[in-house]
């Protein structure tokens, strides 16, 4: 969005305001009434919005998703993670593991650990926190060994690198969707401004900030 954007309003004359944080915060200021145009959130809350009336179901539009990956601190021995079993080593090996509690790659971890019997394991290591932006200061500091995020989330974050993305076999991906507020009077330049994210020509943006459609 902070690539994309400035090319919209460049080329429309509009300006847009963004609010960025959790899915899960910004759904609660939705359910809250506050006012907004268009959201963009993960499936779950999307789908919610569009079932309670609040957002407009024929304006559901995929916009791209990220792989669940791993950081460390920039410059720190890299451990195998390329399969399943090597992950597991890795987890258990690992001081201290940092997730958004809320966040999509927090509740994927979650029930990743849980499905892999590694729950019990790994509970005194587990160090949820509100944001990526807190998992990924975590590690960069050396509060944790690990963070979970997606992989669109580690590459711009100060301090930190990519170790690896999940295995395939337990990969799962952050996908955002948008849809426009139903009673919104500028649903047609929300729509605008969707039809630029879904042009081929952000296609490179994507893939430069670890996302794909």
């Amino acid at each position: 969005m902070q690539e994309l954007v400035p090319r919209f309003e460049k080329a429309t004359g509009h300006k847009v305001v963004i609010t960025y944080g959790l899915a899960a915060a910004l759904k609660r200021q939705i359910d809250a009434g506050e006012p907004f145009d268009l959201a963009i959130l993960t499936p779950q809350f999307i789908d919610d919005g569009i079932e309670k009336g609040r957002l407009v179901r024929e304006s559901r539009t995929e916009l791209a998703r990220a792989g669940m990956a791993m950081a460390i601190r920039k410059g720190a021995a890299k451990p195998d993670v390329k399969t399943t079993e090597a992950l597991k080593r890795t987890l258990l090996a690992s001081p201290a593991i940092g997730f958004a509690k809320e966040g999509a790659a927090g509740t994927y971890f979650v029930g990743l650990i849980d499905r892999l019997a590694l729950a019990r394991d790994l509970q005194a290591k587990l160090r949820p926190v509100a944001t990526g932006f807190d998992v990924a200061a975590a590690v960069a500091k050396g509060d944790a060994s690990l963070g979970i995020m997606p992989l669109s989330e580690i590459l711009p974050a100060p301090g930190v690198e990519v170790l690896g993305l999940f295995p395939s076999d337990v990969q799962s991906y952050l996908i955002m969707v948008s849809a426009t507020r139903r009673d919104s009077p500028r649903s047609p330049v929300a729509g605008e401004l969707v039809k630029l994210l879904m042009s081929p020509t952000t296609l490179a943006v994507l893939k430069s900030n670890g996302m794909e459609r």
